[in-house]
């Protein structure tokens, strides 16, 4: 994420930003809400000329609108972000428009800023001068690629040896397709993790260095048990990518999931599910509040979610909200969307 400009008067007033990859574009998702005030540069027919026999095909010409947000989609496969709203300035002001946000459109956004929001901000700017991961989970016949995103892992390719086609033995085919799609996957990557278990990584790394030594040597290993999304989220809680990548969204999101289950196996110093978060919160309890994206989107069409964070910050408690696109933020969803891991218990 690119911040071109802010200009902000505690926390109203108008923040200009460029979204520069997909992970950006989710990030807005979250950011924007029904209610805000957004600029960007558009596509939008004219009028036609209605008294002519024969209508003119009508074209769309590049315009400048300020719309008034009422809906928010974002398509993931299809690389965008769709905001839909009513015209408040600009040509056709009065009719609805809808804003394809793409990577790379200039966006200014004028609104009563959340400190998440702006906190999201800051870490989405951040983030783009950070390593990108890509992970090989690798096991004898079965391959996995994945790339390390602020909503998850997204999985790029599985290769199966009986599937190579080319000249050599069938696991040199078998490596040979995976450094083909290794070196598409993680061509703007500057971290590779190969991860896997037994001794078929380092078979492959063997393989890999004299044909592609630039590639090898962005390379770190990790034994991990399985392959597949088990091995990749694997990779996370054994804390290769937090090497890489320091204070990585969803490192994070795994080490604290894991922790609030251990807690709730233990019946420990947990609270989940709203009110039992409400009656730790009257205690002064809640050390680290996780709040599902998902669920505080909900909850602030509504209203009060807010007054509830801040009371959470008031007593010295730490808010971490979930992606739910990723699977720790899906099983926070599972437990009410809401839970605490507490000083004490109550």
């Amino acid at each position: 994420m690119r911040v071109v400009k802010r200009y902000l008067k505690g926390r109203e007033g108008e923040i200009t930003l460029v979204p520069e990859t997909l992970d950006d574009l989710w990030h807005l998702k979250y950011i924007i809400e029904k209610g805000d005030f957004v600029f960007a540069l558009t596509k939008r027919k004219a009028d036609a000329v209605a008294d002519k026999l024969r209508p003119e095909k009508v074209e769309k010409k590049n315009v400048r609108l300020g719309i008034r947000v009422e809906e928010l989609e974002f398509h993931r496969f299809s690389n965008r972000l769709r905001i839909h709203g009513l015209i408040e300035q600009g040509m056709d002001a009065g009719h609805y428009h809808t804003f394809n946000v793409e990577e790379g459109l200039d966006l200014s956004i004028t609104k009563t800023w959340k400190k998440d929001q702006l906190e999201r901000i800051d870490e989405a700017e951040a983030s783009s001068k950070r390593p990108k991961v890509v992970i090989v989970a690798i096991e004898e016949g079965d391959a996995d690629i994945g790339l390390v995103r602020h909503y998850g892992i997204e999985v790029y390719s599985h290769i199966s040896q009986s599937s190579g086609k080319g000249e050599g033995s069938l696991r040199d085919v078998f490596f040979q397709e995976i450094a083909g799609h290794l070196i598409h996957a993680a061509s703007e990557s500057e971290a590779i993790v190969v991860a896997g278990p037994g001794f078929t990584k380092e078979d492959f790394l063997k393989y890999l260095q004299p044909k592609e030594p630039e590639l090898f040597s962005r390379i770190v290993t990790e034994d991990t048990s399985s392959i597949g999304m088990s091995g990749f989220q694997e990779v996370l809680r054994r804390g290769a990518v937090d090497r890489i990548m320091e204070e990585s969204r969803i490192a994070r999101e795994s080490r604290l999931m894991d922790e609030l289950l251990k807690q709730i196996a233990i019946d420990g110093k947990v609270a989940y599910g709203i009110e039992e978060v409400k009656i730790a919160l009257d205690y002064g309890s809640i050390e680290t509040l996780l709040v599902a994206d998902e669920m505080l989107r909900m909850e602030r069409e509504k209203g009060g979610i807010d007054s509830f964070l801040q009371e959470v910050e008031n007593t010295q408690g730490k808010i971490v909200v979930f992606s739910t696109i990723f699977e720790p933020g899906q099983k926070l969803l599972a437990l009410g969307g809401i839970a605490a891991l507490l000083r004490f218990k109550i």
